[in-house]
């Protein structure tokens, strides 16, 4: 035997060895350090010993997740089903465009065998099409979190009892078939436990017809959406957090109603950057008051009339508001000349009396911009911080725009201004 044979032989002995005295510990013990390493690891100790070859699949649950980034265990999918036959907590699969023609046809298998494994959380995306689901995906009232991603969404099975479990909810790019905006209604209603809610770029066939979320233990909601989906806040006694894009086709419902139902809220994201399609988007005045909101995100710009008077009336609502951040449009032009006189008009006593960070992304220093600044740093009283970048078009150049913004009086002493250059993607 040559020498180098010998040195991997003893090599091997040794590795034997370890794993032979790591296989004596406690059951417990095995099992903590295989649940850390991760199930391809896991998988993978089966080469260390005829002891450990069938280790693994002792564990009393695992995680199985196929994400982009661990392909070979998408691959592996079906021989872990086949082989495993303990609890699968979690399911995480990401199907690109290559891979969907290779198992979208094996996605209603998964959920069968995965739900009689004891799932509780399901995550599928899949961005190369419009995968389509059976109606079993509803059929496991035990699940916590359900996420779909680039689905066509079947109709609720049966006998459908909802999810008592569900704490976090997902449709992400995903298509409901005609009336699916009941279908979602139930499954939000049949949802008690229900924290998180998640509905991006959602299509449903036909014609929207309004429909209640209802939601007692709701904290966060998210919904963006190309088109007026028809949806109206229900009784939502623990939302925290909202983010919600105003659409060009809001319609003739009256937003500033729409928005009384998030006055107990502490953080809130909203796009006023899409002109109205009629009088009624624009948010002149409010019936409510956010007493609570600390943090203001807007997706908005100062070039249409519209977007000016909904930003300062989100402000003069949110009296308590510490921080403010303003994500600017790049694409727009300014159309309106808001003065510095017609601005200041908007401005009430006590507004912005709290503010201390505020962050404005993209700008393209056009003279309503630069009015707001001024009016902003000449009134917040506690501001700590303004963060300004620029975007891609610019009316004049940086460091003439910088130099303005310094000269600019704070009424805040501790007032820093920091200019960060060219705005990231956000």
């Amino acid at each position: 035997m040559s020498p180098a044979r010998r040195a991997y032989e003893k090599r091997r002995s040794s590795e034997a060895a370890v794993a032979d005295a790591l296989i004596s510990l406690p059951t417990g013990v095995l099992d903590d350090i295989l649940a850390r390493a991760g199930l391809r690891d896991a998988v993978r100790t089966s080469a260390l010993s005829r002891a450990w070859r069938r280790r693994w699949e002792a564990l009393p649950s695992i995680d199985l997740i196929c994400l982009d980034d661990n392909k070979e265990e998408l691959w592996a999918v079906d021989g872990i089903l086949l082989r495993y036959p303990g609890r699968i907590r979690r399911f995480d699969a990401y199907l690109d465009r290559d891979l969907e023609s290779l198992y979208a046809g094996r996605v209603t298998d998964w959920i069968i065998a995965l739900y009689r494994r004891g799932l509780e959380a399901f995550n599928l995306i899949s961005v190369g099409g419009y995968i389509d689901l059976p109606s079993a995906v509803f059929s496991r009232g035990s699940l916590t979190m359900l996420r779909l991603c680039g689905c066509a969404i079947p109709f609720l099975p049966a006998g459908f009892e909802g999810f008592p479990k569900l704490k976090n909810l997902a449709f992400l790019n995903v298509r409901f078939q005609e009336d699916g905006e009941y279908q979602l209604e139930e499954i939000i209603a049949t949802s008690p436990s229900l924290e998180e809610l998640t509905l991006w770029d959602v299509e449903i066939a036909g014609d929207f017809k309004e429909w209640a979320i209802q939601a007692p233990n709701l904290r966060h909601l998210s919904i963006r959406t190309p088109d007026d989906l028809g949806w109206n806040p229900g009784e939502l006694p623990s939302l925290r957090s909202a983010e919600i894009e105003i659409c060009d086709s809001f319609g003739d419902r009256d937003f500033g109603k729409f928005l009384t139902r998030f006055a107990n809220i502490t953080e809130l994201k909203i796009y006023t950057h899409h002109p109205p399609s009629n009088g009624a988007n624009i948010l002149d005045t409010l019936s409510c008051t956010f007493g609570e909101l600390k943090s203001l995100k807007l997706y908005t710009q100062f070039c249409e009339l519209s977007s000016i008077l909904s930003t300062f009336c989100l402000l003069r609502s949110s009296p308590n508001l510490e921080r403010l951040k303003i994500v600017i449009d790049d694409g727009a032009d300014q159309k309106y000349e808001a003065s510095r006189e017609f601005q200041n008009a908007q401005w009430t006593d006590g507004m912005c009396a709290n503010l201390q960070f505020v962050q404005i992304t993209g700008i393209h220093w056009l003279s309503n911009e630069l009015t707001f600044i001024e009016l902003v740093l000449s009134n917040a009283r506690l501001l700590r911080t303004l963060c300004v970048s620029h975007g891609e078009k610019c009316s004049m150049s940086n460091e003439a725009a910088v130099n303005k913004l310094l000269k600019y009086t704070r009424a805040s002493s501790r007032a820093e201004v920091i200019y960060e250059g060219k705005a990231k993607k956000d």
